[in-house]
């Protein structure tokens, strides 16, 4: 069976290649792919709209599609200037990445052993996420190529700690609060 940590990892594993290889490219296409998903859509709504003339009066004006068509056109066209924006959400993605796999290996610990060694690089994550943060600009290639491998040493210890606890994963909740154990014993 496959479950979420596997297709997180190995999603996280093609998106840390890609922007390790192709920093420069897949910055700009990330944010053109982008583009194209405001622009799309915000164009359905406005020629809807004006194809189609008998509810026009009835319904209201595709404020919102044309904005998204605007948005779309600026991303497309101007993709750098949206590169800042999306490297410090890259950013919070790599730090919210690795406080859930720090928070996944902390609950495991209540079912079987967690050596300290597994803590090492969701901790590094969470560093390489901080960093991010606070130098978007600074490093624009150096970040992504950063996040890049953060994200395929991310991939690879989720992958290791997936195969290396599911199997210990007990079939029944593990209950460690008092007010769970009364609730099950009633």
């Amino acid at each position: 069976m496959m479950n979420y940590s596997f297709i997180r990892a190995i999603c996280a594993l093609i998106i840390g290649l890609v922007l390790v290889i192709w920093p420069d490219l897949a910055v700009v296409y990330l944010v053109i792919t982008i583009g194209i998903l405001f622009l799309v859509p915000g164009l359905f709504g406005v020629i809807s709209y004006f194809a189609n003339k008998s509810n026009q009066t009835s319904r209201n004006f595709p404020i919102a599609s044309i904005g998204s068509v605007l948005l779309g056109l600026i991303l497309v066209i101007v993709p750098a200037l949206f590169v800042d924006i999306l490297m410090i959400l890259l950013g919070i993605v790599l730090l919210l990445g690795g406080i859930q796999q720090l928070y996944s290996l902390f609950t495991a610990r209540k079912w079987t052993a967690v050596p300290v060694g597994f803590y090492v690089l969701p901790l590094l994550i969470t560093i390489a996420g901080v960093f991010i943060l606070f130098n978007p600009t600074d490093a624009r290639n150096t970040a992504f190529i950063i996040i890049g491998a953060s994200g395929i040493v991310y991939a690879i210890s989720e992958l290791i700690n997936w195969f290396r606890f599911i199997n210990k994963k007990p079939k029944t909740p593990v209950t460690t609060d008092i007010v769970d154990a009364e609730i099950i014993d009633e």
